[in-house]
């Protein structure tokens, strides 16, 4: 029988074939916790199983959403995680390593993989044909120590990307406009393929982009099927031998086909206080912008500098608007640096930060101020998301990022690049 992308991996791992609905009961390959989360399922780990994990080399644990710590309470739940990844031998991701939807993806994830992560935007995964997906500490615990975890089989959305990409317009904008279409539940507990000639031309950090925020329409996965993109990501990785060719079996069956032209859509800005209040930028702009961050597990990846820095090169911030830039992994930082991204960066005006996840989860590196707007490539804009409840934060594209830093509010970037910026 034809199988969707998330119907095939949870049938391989299950060892038979499990379809929509049913429930499947399955090993995974890949673990991840992160400082936020990862002292309860440290806590509940060693509750059920004393310091037992089942797979040390799979089990990665990250110090990211506070890094370096800015308080003595944070600093001892990374002491925490710390201590007990020495004891079992499970891979440890400290303070200088980077956000870590960045990092599991740079060194661990593969096609055909489940990865489950006590963060929910571990949906990022599935842009390497991984199930990749965020559960609670507890169930998280179940995994590390066993091995194992259940699932609903989920049913399926095919999103059908066609057309050509406009200048100025990105796979994030693309994201942006089906959650608005979707709303923040329309997917819930849905698996979201990603297909189409327009998701092709994407590179590997584009697509990353877009399954890192299927749960903002309440998604379960963001899958995509591989090809030669995930091959050479792979292969530049040092993981070439992980890839293998995975794609949704002709005439599979799907709960609902969308599909979507991506030269019709235009630059697309979130705002306050939720992500699919999504709105194109011509109807919000001259909003003013205090801040922009340019970073998260969304949008801080080398190819995000690079379009941003392309614009901003040579000139100066505006005045009212402070920009901050936080990499989202070491790797990327370097890459950043040779390429001479930084220097210009900080030419700028820009304030570069370690890399991790920043300013996006409100605990420390570029806090809000009373009634001031953030314009973020973040993935949230909750209300006190970004650490004051008083602040309004919008969402859009590194581009529209590098808009609003040089005119000091939301404008349109499509025409810094009719200019040829």
């Amino acid at each position: 029988m034809a199988l969707t992308l998330s119907e095939k991996i949870l049938s391989e791992h299950a060892g038979r074939e499990v379809r929509a609905g049913e429930l499947a009961v399955v090993p995974v390959d890949l673990v991840l916790t992160q400082d936020g989360t990862g002292p309860l399922a440290v806590r509940q780990v060693e509750k059920m199983a004393g310091r037992k994990v089942a797979n040390p080399k799979g089990t990665v644990m990250f110090l990211d959403h506070a890094a370096p710590s800015p308080r003595m309470e944070l600093s001892n739940d990374h002491k925490t995680i710390r201590e007990f990844a020495e004891a079992v031998g499970a891979q440890l991701c400290d303070i200088e390593a980077g956000v870590c939807h960045q990092v599991i993806n740079e060194k661990y994830v593969f096609p055909g993989a489940i990865l489950v992560g006590s963060d929910s935007h571990t949906c990022t995964g599935g842009a390497l044909g991984a199930f990749a997906t965020g559960m609670g500490s507890t169930d998280v615990a179940v995994a590390i120590a066993f091995g194992k975890t259940w699932f609903r089989v989920p049913e399926t959305y095919r999103v059908k990307m066609t057309g050509s990409w406009p200048a100025g317009v990105f796979s994030k904008d693309f994201i942006l406009h089906l959650i608005g279409m979707l709303g923040a539940d329309g997917a819930n507990y849905i698996a979201l393929e990603f297909t189409g000639p327009a998701l092709t031309k994407l590179n590997q950090s584009e697509r990353f982009t877009i399954a890192n925020m299927a749960i903002e329409a309440g998604a379960k996965v963001g899958l995509m099927p591989t090809d030669g993109v995930t091959k050479k990501y792979l292969e530049r990785a040092g993981r070439g031998d992980k890839f293998r060719e995975l794609k949704p079996d002709a005439g599979a069956k799907y709960a609902r086909k969308i599909e979507i032209d991506v030269a019709q859509l235009s630059p697309m800005i979130a705002c306050p206080h939720t992500v699919d209040n999504v709105k194109p930028v011509k109807d919000v702009a001259g909003t003013p912008i205090h801040q922009v961050f340019m970073g998260s597990c969304t949008n801080g990846r080398l190819e995000d500098l690079e379009i941003f820095t392309k614009i901003v090169a040579g000139k100066t911030r505006h005045k009212r608007t402070r920009v901050i830039v936080t990499p989202a992994s070491r790797d990327v930082y370097k890459a950043a640096v040779k390429k001479g991204l930084i220097e210009k960066l900080i030419d700028f005006g820009a304030s570069i930060n370690t890399p991790g996840c920043g300013a996006c989860v409100g605990v420390h590196g570029g806090i809000l101020g009373n009634g001031e707007n953030c314009l973020a490539t973040s993935n949230r804009n909750f209300k006190g998301r970004m650490g004051n409840p008083d602040a309004g934060i919008y969402l859009g594209s590194p581009a529209s990022a590098a808009a609003a830093a040089l005119a000091g509010e939301i404008a349109d970037p499509r025409e810094l690049f009719k200019a040829g910026e």
